[in-house]
């Protein structure tokens, strides 16, 4: 009978399994490899078509692991706790959960030197802890053919043509986001959550469903289940691609936008391919 080898790569992933964690797909088994999150759909799908080949041209095998920024933290802090190896080689954070994972040692400082690319970012998108990839810009999305265009997120709370077509999910950067900004609106700051949520228990009603991630508002999306939901820019526009009718309203009180940093995870399996990802 052959010999059963399991390498830190494959003990930190079915660690997070018996956690009972969501089980990443496609994992890789070459010991070479490298496993990265980065967040569902749009994101997901460029990685794999763009990212994915190039650095196979370089020799190393990517596998994408698709998660939002809660979940990619959860599966790193049950990992750690166990004293397991990560179950990612790099993440993908907003500066909030970016915090979070420097307070739980779960990141590293990287070496800029090792990144031929990292002079032609603006110093406003080089942090000692990685680089900044993008920014994301989020507001409202909307079906123009089930409602009005919105002015913002009060109308959405307030006007009976959203009666039941307005949806919000899971803890993504989008939601918190959205979050913040009706916590300006109806609380006494962006951080008075408890004004949201006592809006949200009076406005039951004209609300409509509360789904898990944005991924599953987008097919009710598509369904017309609904025809308002927290989005960014990269959402509707993957709608479009699809042929969904679908707009962005950038809110009347602003339009929400946060950085998202790639970063090295502590105990990174192969750290010369997580720069490579990076760069």
């Amino acid at each position: 009978m052959g010999k059963f080898v399991m390498n830190r790569r494959h003990l930190g992933l079915s660690l997070a399994a018996g956690l009972s964690l969501p089980l990443l797909s496609g994992i890789a088994l070459a010991d070479s490899s490298i496993v990265v999150a980065t967040f569902p759909n749009t994101w997901e799908d460029a990685y794999r078509k763009i990212i994915t080949p190039m650095l196979a041209d370089e020799g190393i095998e990517l596998t994408i692991a698709p998660a939002l920024t809660t979940l990619q933290i959860g599966n790193s802090l049950a990992a750690a706790k166990a004293g397991a190896p990560p179950p990612y080689d790099a993440l993908l954070l907003s500066p909030g959960d970016t915090a979070t994972a420097i307070d739980n040692d779960l990141i590293v400082k990287i070496d800029p030197t090792k990144l031929k690319n990292w002079d032609k970012l603006d110093p406003l998108f080089q942090t000692e802890y990685g680089p900044v990839v993008t920014v994301e810009f989020c507001g409202i999305g909307y079906n123009p053919d089930l409602v009005p265009r919105p002015s913002g997120y009060k109308v959405l709370f307030e006007d009976p043509a959203y009666k039941g077509l307005v949806s919000f999910g899971g803890l993504s950067n989008t939601e918190i986001m959205a979050l913040s900004e009706i916590a300006r609106i109806y609380g006494d700051g962006p951080l008075d959550m408890d004004a949201v949520f006592e809006l949200i228990k009076e406005k039951k009603d004209q609300l409509g469903p509360f789904v898990d991630t944005t991924a599953h508002q987008m097919t009710m999306f598509q369904q017309k289940e609904i025809a308002v939901f927290m989005a960014c820019t990269n959402n509707v526009a993957q709608l479009q691609a699809l042929g969904v009718n679908a707009e962005f309203v950038a809110p009347e009180t602003g339009t929400p936008a946060v950085p998202v940093v790639i970063h090295m995870t502590k105990g990174a399996s192969d750290p010369d391919a997580v720069y490579a990802y990076m760069d």
